[in-house]
């Protein structure tokens, strides 16, 4: 079947009487320690009942979902229980239905407390259910908050789940969301020698588009492993551009608290394959640079171990040094992929001969490249690194145009 963007029809008709209800807002400068621009009145996908309830109605129904999942101030599970959809099972991401799983943490099937729906690890032992898991189901719903970041996991899980409901023959809805770094187009395009879940497609790290927009072009350009065609309608976000400035209403991952970690993420990810804490074991993780020996900076913090967030956090317990970016202002400036952190970092551990790139196959799959990491050992500058970009964006730019939605 066509890919179908339902229209604005009904859309209309439902905001004339629920717009004065809508919560949407970009968050103050003090919530988000930026200053940032108000934005129109957007209205997620979620938030939008009539376009998809219809799409529901009399269907048994799997949910993709996790804490971000909110239709104004209740979760979509129990929205939709309230409406009498039939809700067959949950498939929880990375990080697990309620958002209270480490990194990289992997945990297994088990039946949700509060609802006693079972619940389906994509975490665990399979990222991707069988078909005998998901044969039963009608349609698959998938409505979790992204970041724009290709090696943030969550549009891997659903690159995985479309494969499974193509297999299976299942109709899958995305209910679109807004990217907080939606108005960068800008890193290394992912080389497939270097795909992982942390990178399964060839795009660049931060690709400017919204999960719906992704989903359409993962569908279109053949990047599913599939034998059927997916049955794939995308609801859009309405009053929405991507270059408006967005403030989560919540945070879409232990790891990520607020605006000012999320537009750092892109920049510092890199760390995770060095011998430097970015903060995690903190309460402000991806917004701080610091080791134990060798140091940029004066600030200092010591990682701790915090439940659901770090257990095990990098040089826990150790009094770290180095540098507090918490008040750089980065709504004036944003800037996309920030190389000078990890060009900066990498020089001072060369001058002592220590070993930075501790894990250089990791951060080749970060990355999506070797390139970058030997372009920064052999010395190149940010400059020069990022002129070996603009060719594969600009190759990218053209070809997403016909996927996306907003302006």
């Amino acid at each position: 079947m066509k890919l179908r963007i339902l229209s604005n029809t009904l859309l209309t008709l439902f905001l004339s009487c629920f717009s004065l209800f809508s919560v949407h807002t970009v968050a103050s400068a003090k919530e988000i320690n930026e200053a940032t621009m108000p934005s129109k009145n957007i209205i997620v996908a979620a938030e939008q009942l009539a376009q998809y309830l219809p799409l529901l109605a009399d269907k048994k129904v799997g949910l993709v979902v996790n804490q971000t999942s909110r239709v104004f101030n209740q979760h979509l599970v129990d929205v939709l229980l309230d409406k009498h959809i039939d809700i067959k099972m949950i498939f929880a991401p990375e990080h697990g239905f309620r958002g209270d799983r480490d990194a990289g943490e992997k945990f297994d099937s088990s039946i949700d407390a509060k609802t006693s729906l079972p619940l389906v690890s994509l975490y665990g032992k399979n990222r991707k259910p069988s078909v005998a898991t998901i044969k039963s189901l009608d349609v698959i719903v998938f409505d979790i908050q992204d970041v724009g970041v290709r090696f943030y996991t969550y549009i891997s899980t659903m690159h995985y789940m479309m494969e499974a409901a193509a297999d299976a023959g299942v109709k899958f809805i995305v209910l679109d969301r807004p990217n907080p770094n939606g108005a960068f187009v800008d890193g290394p395009v992912l080389d497939m020698a270097f795909q992982s879940f942390v990178g399964m497609h060839p795009i660049p790290l931060l690709h400017g588009m919204t999960v719906g927009e992704l989903a359409n072009m993962i569908k279109g350009e053949g990047w599913l492993n599939v034998s059927n065609v997916l049955d794939l309608t995308v609801v859009p976000i309405n009053n929405y551009q991507r270059d408006l400035a967005y403030s989560l209403p919540v945070k879409p991952s232990p790891n990520l608290p607020n605006a000012q970690s999320i537009t750092l993420y892109p920049s510092l990810g890199f760390f995770e394959a060095t011998p430097v804490s970015i903060g995690r074991g903190t309460t402000f993780p991806f917004q701080v640079i610091g080791h134990d020996k060798l140091n940029i900076g004066q600030f200092s913090f010591t990682p701790v171990s915090i439940a659901g967030a770090a257990s095990n956090p990098k040089l826990m317990g150790k009094v770290l040094q180095g540098e507090d970016l918490r008040h750089m202002n980065y709504a004036v400036n944003r800037q996309g992929v920030d190389l000078s952190y990890i060009i900066n970092w990498h020089k001072l551990f060369a001058e002592q001969k220590e070993i930075f790139f501790n894990s250089p196959s990791f951060m080749d799959k970060l990355a999506g490249t070797d390139k970058l990491r030997k372009a920064i050992i052999a010395g190149q500058n940010e400059v020069q690194i990022r002129k070996t970009w603009q060719d594969d964006l600009a190759t990218f730019k053209h070809k997403r145009q016909p996927y996306l939605l907003y302006k």
